[in-house]
């Protein structure tokens, strides 16, 4: 078949612009062919090159003195927790492909992240997921909620990861462009890392995984675009998913690496052979020689384009040391998964891709990769003309709900509230025997055999917040994820972060974009969790609106002694209960405005890192000194949502509590507020004063509110609801919806 000829107006098909047309031409020094000009334009795709976001990223601590490697080194993040271990973590999106296809746009999406932790040494323990739909009323939003869930669990539960955390929130402006963010974690030792370099010349490059067909052909440049009556037509840029031969791929790549055969392994997801050739030979400042006729294919007359712009899933790029080539074949024979040699490793810069002997592409590497030549733009941002009206919110104009029995249950039953066990029961999330504390509670906790520590992980973030107020918003969504792996227990020591935005030429968009980054930066500052990496997704908006902009922020915590592990729940009847953190009437934004009054307004809360980080340190304390019986963060619905699900979040014993709120000017904003840097804890009452003096040296302010009692949530004489009625409300809601 004959290529078609390149010019301007074909490279604008292929979202390059004018400008970056221009740059190539200049770069070769000729016209480049049909298959370089599909490689430039995946590669300099924002979804490969980050073009309109490295320079906005490098703002953000990326260092610290557990990191392994900087952030974007490698295919993930790298954090040493001692004992010669060292924890693999990344978090990365899948919307666009969700939107069309969400079965295997997101099951694909959690293959690609697991690749993205075991190429680096780590064998999977756990992996987590982050959601936003539309509402629920509507038909199409159920039938994506649907697909992704079940895609997501079928994925997980056949390649043997339990899906153990995550979050869903539902909102109207995700009805055509859904998030779904993926999330993994994973062990490796100190002495098994693997790198995602190229070195030596004469080395062998070996394709090793599944065969390569036409499936996700330019997926990332799809990933690029904004969502279109026309995106329904790319569903073939959706790749398919087979969790079988990923977990095939995931034991032969550990074995290699056990047996140091290899300089270096890089999987294969947007872009597939060239993004992994071309990275891998940019970081090890060396070229390639890659012949496509040796690419085992399955489907016929697949053309060099198509071949090498393949986005086939449960792939690895591997080059192996001198004289191994013989063993990993045998590896992978024993594994029953291709491997071929596709080529070489050469000295100079340049990779060369041929097809029957004939050159189709010669591009010097460094040109295509991030941080090296790819094209690097900083957007015009003008702060969006909605924020006027949102600031102008009075919240003492609302009305006073006359019934707060009810407004509680209202909001237990709203679906971005209610539980989400209509969700994780399709997840497996004890497979391997290392989840401690499973889904529901505020995070999830794994033990590291043969080892005392554990692991506290979750995804957050209040999109609305970072609506209101991109930066504090931002920082929030940071503050919250280390409070609520704090509240298990863990020391947050750092981040990953998927950062969802709309378009990014658009100025409004872009400055939402600067702020969230800031806010980031800051948060992370202040409470000493460096960035370790992660994923930008532009472009997530319908031909009606942008998707709220949210930044997901991914936290790991360190238990030192998992033992210690806390949960959110209410166990012990005569329990005194206590609230840490000060007491503020904070409506703006919150999910009482909305469910209630219909509004999306205001700012959002305030936030004092100092104290933030204060209150972690007090939680953090009391748990390991085994002081208090449970502990659970203050978030969506405010101290009385939270009062109730402490009283029914175990199941098998709901529980009561007897309360007296502290000094308010307003009932309903002092039940709902939903301020920050807040804990609700419960102890035996001889525990009073140890914890009264943990909170003293710590500055965090300590406020008795009652105890726990058993079958009823009465607060204050305002509200005095069974916890049965509690209980159906938070746990029946989202599965009569869906049925």
């Amino acid at each position: 078949m004959k290529e078609p000829q390149v010019n301007l107006d074909l490279a604008l098909q292929h979202g390059l612009s004018a400008e970056e047309y221009e740059r190539i031409l200049q770069i070769l020094g000729r016209t480049p062919t049909f298959t370089e000009l599909g490689i430039f334009s995946v590669m300099w795709s924002e979804h490969c090159s980050y073009k309109n976001s490295i320079v906005q990223l490098k703002t953000l601590p990326r260092e610290g003195k557990n990191l392994l490697v900087k952030a974007g080194e490698e295919n993930a993040g790298l954090i040493d927790i001692g004992d010669g271990l060292a924890v693999a973590f990344k978090i990365e999106s899948h919307n666009h492909p969700s939107a069309v296809e969400p079965y295997q746009g997101a099951a694909t999406g959690v293959g690609g992240i697991l690749r993205d932790i075991f190429t680096m040494g780590a064998r999977p323990i756990a992996a987590l997921n982050s959601l936003r739909f539309g509402n629920l009323n509507d038909a199409r939003t159920r039938y994506l909620f649907k697909g992704v869930v079940k895609g997501i669990g079928d994925y997980g539960n056949c390649f043997g990861v339990p899906t153990v955390a995550g979050e869903v929130y539902f909102e109207d402006c995700y009805r055509d462009n859904p998030l779904v963010n993926a999330m993994a974690v994973g062990i490796v030792k100190h002495d098994r890392i693997a790198k995602a370099v190229a070195r030596g010349e004469g080395n062998s490059v070996i394709l090793i995984g599944s065969s390569t067909g036409r499936d996700g052909i330019h997926g990332a440049t799809f990933a690029s675009e904004e969502i279109s009556e026309a995106s329904e037509q790319k569903r073939p840029q959706v790749q398919v998913g087979d969790p079988f031969a990923e977990k095939l791929l995931l034991e032969a790549s550990l074995e290699m690496i056990r047996a140091d055969l290899i300089v270096g392994m890089q999987d294969m997801g947007a872009a597939g052979i060239t993004c992994s050739t071309s990275e891998m030979s940019a970081r090890g400042e060396c070229g390639m020689d890659i012949d496509l006729e040796q690419v085992p294919l399955r489907e016929k007359g697949m053309t060099p384009y198509e071949i090498i712009l393949s986005e086939s899933q449960e792939r690895m790029l591997v080059v192996a040391k001198p004289g191994r080539e013989e063993a990993i074949k045998q590896i992978c024979e024993k594994w029953d998964l291709h491997a071929a040699r596709i080529g070489a490793v050469r000295n100079g810069n340049t990779l060369r891709v041929r097809m029957n002997g004939e050159v189709v592409a010669e591009i010097p590497a460094e040109v295509l990769a991030l941080g090296g030549g790819a094209p690097v733009y900083l957007r015009e941002a003008q702060e969006p003309a909605y924020l006027k009206a949102t600031r102008a919110f009075k919240p003492e104009s609302l009305p006073q709900p006359k019934d707060l029995n009810e407004v509680l249950l209202t909001l237990l039953k709203s679906p971005s509230i209610a539980s989400k066990q209509w969700v994780y029961r399709q997840y497996d999330s004890t497979v391997r025997s290392n989840t401690v504390i499973q889904p529901g509670g505020d995070a999830a906790v794994l033990r590291i055999k043969g080892s005392r520590k554990g692991l506290a992980v979750k995804t957050d973030c209040n999109a609305r917040y970072v609506y209101l107020n991109p930066r504090r918003g931002a920082a929030i969504a940071v503050a919250e994820s280390a409070r609520n792996v704090a509240v298990t227990g863990a020391r947050p020591v750092a981040i990953t972060n998927c950062l969802n935005f709309g378009n990014p030429y658009k100025p409004e968009n872009y400055w939402q974009f600067q702020e969230a980054i800031a806010g980031i930066g800051e948060a992370c500052r202040g409470l000493e969790t460096p960035v370790t990496g992660g994923n930008v997704s532009f472009y997530n908006e319908s031909p009606n609106a942008a998707v709220y902009p949210t930044p997901t922020i991914g936290m790991l915590g360190v238990l030192d002694d998992v033992t210690c592990a806390m949960t959110a729940h209410f166990k012990n009847v005569g329990d005194e209960i206590a609230l840490l953190g000060a007491h503020l009437e904070e409506v703006g934004g919150s999910e009482y405005l909305k469910m209630i009054h219909g509004q999306v307004a205001g700012d959002c809360p305030q936030l004092d890192l100092v104290c933030e980080r204060a209150v972690h340190s007090a939680c953090v304390e009391m748990i390991a000194a085994r002081l208090v019986h449970s502990a659970h963060d203050l978030a969506d619905g405010g101290l009385a949502v939270a009062l109730a699900e402490c009283c029914m979040m175990n199941e098998e014993n709901v529980i009561g509590a007897e309360i007296v709120l502290p000094r308010y000017q307003r009932a309903d904003f002092a039940l709902f507020g939903e301020s920050q840097s807040r804990v609700v804890i419960s102890y035996a009452p001889t525990q009073r004063e140890s914890i009264q003096r943990i909170c003293a040296q710590h500055a965090v302010p300590l406020q008795v509110l009652g105890k726990v009692v058993a079958g009823v949530l009465r607060i204050d004489g305002l509200i005095a609801t069974p916890c049965s009625q509690l209980r159906a409300a938070y746990y029946d809601a989202l599965a009569e919806i869906m049925a």
